[in-house]
């Protein structure tokens, strides 16, 4: 990197670009690059000091990116073969680098513990991350998500501390990574359009496995079938199964409650500030992490107690007396499916409305029958439109087709346009907008909705 003073992303206002992009930007680099919509995340990109532009235009990139032996670009998977500036870019034999691959040098010289699986990444990567800064410890993180407790996808610490890396699946971007620590959360199917079969992932995850470091730990959730090399101790975990687990665990006062158990410690009555069983299961593999690097037993307790969350994953947005409103990033059927049983849980006595924007035409296609399963938990299901992100349409794959199995007693198919006038009129009290598309683009305005004086909720009878 020391022959770089000028960093240009393609694709910066991805969760994980930006994390980069921060990171050069507060050490020194001059930072810019090109997305296809601006987004609040964007924005503050541009407020911190970054040259972002909007239009996919050549004479869009500032001046000082010209300077060719002096930049990298930086490349999300997410941008076509045909973006004009990468085609320019490629022409005129730019360096360029995968995010993944910018990652995997970033954190080649510290000590790495990457969190991995095919949902539940983000969260258990961000609670780890916090338990370690919060023992006192100096690491650094990239994080596929805004962590409440720092506002933000990064943090910095020394270059040859602890880092703590989202391991991105996707693109098998995973395998630039060589972890001394590694969490596999899950290794469901998912981005067949990627890899074509389950067992594709599954070969893969396997080669990322082989890629942990000698003498290194790999802490597994109980049941994945993985080839763990000699030179890995590996150690499972779960809710009530696995080496090291949750038992006890229980909703108090809208609260879940666990007590953690190993063959040589115990910890009582640990509260979480994020709802869901999944959650549990996520912080049982924080603390094994934070009990792999020493931290103290109180240190951890505290960690976790005081780790509130990320935005979009079972997020509040409104929690009072009148009105539950809560915004998911859910956006496989396993997810979809921890994520209602979860709210369910926490509420049990009140009706559920899950408005659902599917993600992908491809996985709207291959799990239809999963998320028509997964939906058909809550009570009342409203499908928007499928948010195509890098796709075109596929013939006959829309939310439609996953209305016919779903047996919620309320299923419809409607337009983001007219989710507000639903809540409305509908008079909601206990809801949530779930997926990976634009639909938080929402959240504002039905925020601003259920808080006005004019909004009287009336509770459905079950």
């Amino acid at each position: 990197m020391k022959n770089y003073s000028n960093i240009y992303f393609l694709g910066i206002g991805g969760i994980g670009m930006s994390a980069l992009a921060r990171w050069f930007k507060a050490n020194g680099f001059h930072v810019g690059g090109y997305d296809k919509t601006p987004s609040a995340l964007t924005l503050e990109l541009e407020a911190e000091g970054m040259d972002i532009h909007y239009d996919d235009k050549v004479g869009r990139i500032p001046t000082a990116f010209y300077q060719k032996a002096s930049t990298l670009v930086v490349l999300t998977p997410a941008i076509p073969k045909d973006n004009i500036e990468l085609v320019y870019f490629t022409s005129e034999k730019y360096e360029i680098q995968k995010r993944s691959q910018v990652l995997g040098l970033l954190t080649a010289g510290m000590t790495t513990v990457a969190i991995s699986g095919t949902h539940g990444k983000t969260t258990t990567s961000s609670m780890t991350a916090h338990v370690l800064k919060n023992s006192g410890l100096d690491i650094s993180a990239f994080l596929g998500g805004i962590t409440a407790n720092y506002n933000s996808n990064l943090l910095i610490g020394a270059p040859n501390g602890i880092a703590v890396v989202e391991a991105d699946e996707y693109d098998r971007s995973f395998l630039t990574l060589y972890p001394n620590i590694t969490v596999v959360t899950s290794t469901d199917a998912d981005h067949l359009d990627i890899y074509g079969d389950h067992q594709s992932i599954l070969d893969t995850f396997n080669q990322f496995v082989s890629q942990i470091k000698d003498k290194g730990r790999l802490i597994k959730r109980h049941g994945l079938e993985l080839n763990v090399p000699a030179h890995v101790a590996e150690v499972t975990y779960g809710i009530g199964e696995g080496e090291i687990f949750a038992m006890n665990v229980r909703v108090e006062e809208g609260v879940f409650v666990f007590d953690y158990v190993s063959a040589h410690l115990q910890i009582k009555d640990i509260k979480l500030q994020i709802p869901g069983y999944h959650n549990v299961e996520n912080a049982v593999a924080a603390i094994s992490v934070a009990k792999f690097l020493k931290v103290p037993v109180a240190k951890i307790k505290e960690g976790i107690e005081t780790f509130k969350g990320v935005k979009r994953r079972f997020e509040y947005i409104v929690k009072n007396e009148e009105v539950i409103y809560i915004d998911d990033y859910a956006h496989h059927p396993a997810e979809l499916s921890a994520f209602i049983r979860s709210a369910k849980a926490l509420y049990p006595q009140k009706e559920l409305a899950v408005f659902f924007q599917p993600h992908l035409f491809t996985r709207t296609r291959d799990f239809a029958n999963e998320f028509s399963e997964s939906l058909s938990l809550a009570d009342r299901v409203y499908l928007l439109d499928i948010y195509p992100a890098r796709e075109l349409p596929i013939a006959g794959v829309t939310s439609e087709m996953l209305l016919e199995n779903v047996t919620s007693k309320v299923k419809k198919v409607v337009k983001k346009e007219e989710v507000l006038e639903i809540i409305k009129n509908e008079k909601l009290n206990f809801f949530a907008t779930v997926g990976a598309g634009d639909i938080d683009r929402l959240i504002n305005s039905i925020k601003e909705l259920v808080q006005s004086t004019e909004y009287k909720v009336q509770s459905h009878q079950i």
